[in-house]
């Protein structure tokens, strides 16, 4: 399952959401407008006089608590909003009441591996595609395990089975939500590196003396893109890893299936 595309979709619905009073915050802070009442709290809550000059220390502490919130900010939603971007993504169908034979044997299954496992029956989704399984959610106990039909058509039972614990063992190992922290933390350092190079090459390249030039900004949009290429590599290093674990965690399958969880 493409996690990156569900976490860029994820996220692009939350800046929809979210745009108009991020929006709205940008252009006070820009123009130098009044500060909320929230925002006054906030200050003295950090000890920041908004009307005085920021000392260097002051200033990367700002930009790393600004780069911490929107990139844990973005890996949360994107956590939260999974199931349902993958469901809509994939346009899978949630198995509610078996409508087959297999449909039941699917559902069965599935609580059997769960109760092994020690977690919650996971809802349990069918969708068109070729071989493939994901599990999802920002929950243990809340999860989504969803198989394609052309999983279930070219395997038999057993290696079904088995893809099935695969995902299970995800689900009880927490991955989602270890990748989610991997994925923030990873986002945190991407915005904050990208800014801090940004300030110096418009500094001493650009030879700015107040405010940012252009320099800050094409040097930050330039920078972002090619740490964040830098970033995904490093998070699919770590899923990867994550996906040879998984076997040999908490699977609730003993049973050696080198294809089952190769595709996984």
């Amino acid at each position: 399952m493409p996690y990156g595309l569900i976490f860029v979709l994820s996220l692009i619905a939350a800046l929809v959401v979210a745009y108009r009073y991020l929006g709205d915050y940008m252009f006070r802070a820009v123009a130098g407008t009044t500060h909320s009442r929230v925002e006054r709290a906030v200050y003295r809550l950090v000890g920041v006089n908004p009307s005085g000059e920021q000392s260097w220390a002051v200033y990367a502490c700002s930009v790393l608590a600004f780069s911490a919130v929107f990139g844990f900010g973005g890996s949360i939603i994107s956590l939260l909003m999974s199931k349902s971007m993958a469901k809509w993504s994939t346009g899978a169908h949630v198995i509610e009441s078996p409508r087959s034979e297999s449909e039941a044997w699917l559902l069965t299954t599935v609580k059997k591996l769960a109760d092994k496992a020690g977690v919650a029956m996971p809802e349990v989704a069918v969708y068109e595609g070729e071989a493939n399984a994901f599990a999802t959610g920002a929950f243990r106990n809340s999860a989504l395990v969803a198989v394609s039909s052309g999983l279930l058509g070219s395997m038999s039972r057993d290696e079904v089975e088995a893809v099935l614990g695969h995902e299970i063992a995800h689900v009880a190992n927490g991955d989602m939500v270890t990748l989610a922290l991997i994925q923030g933390v990873v986002n945190t350092f991407v915005v904050f590196l990208a800014r801090v190079v940004a300030f110096f090459v418009d500094r001493i390249v650009f030879r700015t003396e107040r405010g940012s030039g252009p320099g800050y900004y094409i040097t930050m949009i330039v920078c972002q893109l090619l740490l964040g290429i830098l970033a995904s590599l490093i998070v699919a290093w770590f899923s990867r890893r994550r996906e040879f674990r998984a076997p040999r965690a908490r699977c609730p399958i003993r049973r050696p299936c080198a294809r089952c969880c190769a595709g996984c």
